[in-house]
């Protein structure tokens, strides 16, 4: 197979193979074509990106290959449950699901991973995904899921993975990848024994059992706007905020979650340091639907079941605890509207049509918003359990996102503090990232432990 080399900031990288890997097992035919759910269907086709970042201290260089050998197999055994994501798009309802396989690349730097991890710069972090696809459009010939295995130096490995959003969020994009790494955890004595079991084991349910298309209008994907964005890194600590639930705790707020207080605060300190309002720029977070359905769906539902919670109509200045207040209050209804009328005996299909063409509808002129500060929680998504049989993570990350004023939310390593990828135009980032406020709760980038 031929290799090229690349060499950036004096760092090289070594594409060592580039293969497809397909299902252990073949798709019978009863499923081979895979119905979306009605959320997919107006999803944008762009890749989610996810790192996982593991340590030297678990195995060393010379143990590359062998590791490599056991992911390509364990992938192809998961894929077999996860049938789906080795298809190809069939059109905007659905996926062919053909067992063509997914794409997986395997690198190798001449560098240490302490390179990245002592200086975590997510703007070098390109190279470390598949064909640099992280957020990019997927192609039509391009595969669903792309993986690339990064081996260094010292012996570390980052595992990347992207997926397209059409056909998953990120808690499934989660349990997969857990899922992969339960296959290949197991010790060599049990994989065959294992491959016996593949047919017996349960499938993930399709999101389109609770949330099917049926009669309901198919309104076009949703655009992906690309802007010119840079990313920060703040990491809040558990103690920091502590501090920020004991300063918004009254009798108007019980137990504010970690989530609350912080992209509370990074939506207040955002719309101080531009200079706007909270009525000009509004506040969007997605929320998972699976625990607020009514009855909930299960844990391992594929594909994008989440939906918005928008937090409006504030005044021209909103302290930090009213905003807690508002999400609060918001996560409430939710599950009375969305949870209840999206599926369910109390399924609203009027209801749903009008949330889809609202969610599809193209802006005219612009209006009095400026700009929306869109939120995304993956907090206790349980990706630092993701052991692929050499420990588990150090590091979980994801890539720099460009789409103005998003915020991706990422638990720390001990579960404790969390994680904030701010994206903002960079005359906007260099007010923001100097926020006194903010400051006082955040560290901006700080080396990984």
């Amino acid at each position: 197979m031929n290799k090229r080399v690349r060499s950036e900031s004096n760092e090289k990288m070594e594409l060592v193979s580039r293969e497809t890997i397909k299902p252990s097992i073949a798709t019978p035919p009863h499923l081979k074509i895979y119905p979306l759910c009605f959320i997919d269907n107006i999803v944008f086709r762009n890749y989610i990106p996810i790192l996982l970042f593991y340590s030297a201290n678990h195995h060393s260089k010379n143990h590359h290959e062998s590791k490599i050998s056991t992911l390509k197999k364990s992938l192809s055994q998961v894929l077999s449950r996860y049938y789906p994501f080795a298809g190809m798009l069939r059109d905007q309802l659905s996926i062919e699901c053909n067992d063509q396989g997914v794409s997986f690349l395997v690198t190798s730097f001449a560098c240490n991973l302490s390179s990245i991890l002592h200086n975590p710069n997510h703007a070098s972090f390109h190279r470390l995904f598949p064909d640099q696809l992280q957020w990019k459009p997927m192609e039509p010939t391009s595969t669903i899921v792309a993986i690339q295995i990064n081996c260094f130096a010292c012996g570390g490995i980052v595992i990347s993975v992207c997926m397209c959003h059409k056909v998953a969020d990120a808690a499934t994009l989660c349990n997969f990848i857990n899922d992969w790494a339960m296959f290949s955890r197991q010790n060599q004595d049990q994989q065959e024994e294992q491959e016996k079991l593949l047919s017996s084991l349960p499938f993930p349910v399709p999101g389109a059992s609770f949330l099917p298309q049926e009669n309901l209008p198919v309104f076009p994907e949703t655009a992906f706007v690309k802007n010119d964005t840079v990313c920060r890194r703040f990491v809040f600590e558990g103690a920091k905020i502590d501090s920020l639930k004991a300063m918004v705790s009254s009798r108007d707020v019980h137990n504010p979650t970690r989530v609350e207080v912080v992209s509370a605060l990074i939506y207040n300190r955002a719309v101080s340091s531009l200079g706007l309002t909270f009525k000009t720029m509004p506040f969007r977070t997605a929320v998972n639907l699976r625990n607020r359905t009514v009855p909930p769906l299960p844990e391992k539902s594929l594909g994008n079941l989440v939906w918005f919670l928008f937090v409006s109509n504030l005044g021209e200045e909103t302290e930090l605890q009213e905003l807690v207040v508002k999400m609060k209050q918001g996560l409430r209804e939710f599950r009375d509207t969305f949870g209840k009328k999206f599926g369910g005996k109390n399924k609203d299909s009027r209801f749903i049509t009008e949330c889809l063409e609202q969610a599809t509808r193209v802006p005219e002129g612009g209006g009095c918003v400026e700009s929306l500060v869109c939120c995304a929680s993956w907090c206790r998504f349980p990706m630092y359990e993701a052991d692929f049989g050499w420990g588990k993570p150090v590091w979980f990350s994801t890539s720099e996102c460009p789409v103005k004023n998003s915020v991706v939310l990422m638990d720390t390593r001990d579960g404790e503090g969390i994680e904030a990828l701010v994206n903002m135009e960079e005359h906007d980032m260099a007010k923001f990232e100097r926020d006194f406020h903010l400051l006082q709760y955040a560290s901006l980038n700080p080396l990984v432990q």
